[in-house]
């Protein structure tokens, strides 16, 4: 399994988190996104160690941010790029652990 999803993932949140606070000074945006970005860049170094339920952080943070980001879809381009990154993360792991576990 690759840890690099989990990585540029977790880069993205954390830049984009930071960004809609520096535009909108938007604390829940700060926080949330600093807070996913951590999670996913935390399974993505448990990923690359080998470590115990990494691939279910990874899975877990990618179910946080696309449940998050679902609702708002339709209203632009940001919030549809993070739910489609979001799943498409959330299915590579899925089915990493799916394949792990048979």
């Amino acid at each position: 399994m690759s840890a690099i999803p989990a990585f540029v993932m977790g880069t993205l949140c954390i830049v984009g988190g930071v960004t809609g606070y520096a535009r909108t000074r938007s604390i829940p945006s700060l926080v949330a996104g600093v807070g996913v970005g951590a999670l996913y860049l935390y399974s993505g170094d448990n990923i690359r160690k080998h470590t115990a339920n990494s691939l279910e952080t990874a899975l877990g943070a990618s179910a946080l941010l696309l449940l998050s980001s679902l609702p708002r879809f339709a209203k632009g381009p940001v919030p549809a790029v993070l739910t489609v990154t979001s799943a498409a993360t959330g299915a590579y792991y899925g089915k990493a652990i799916y394949k792990l576990r048979q």
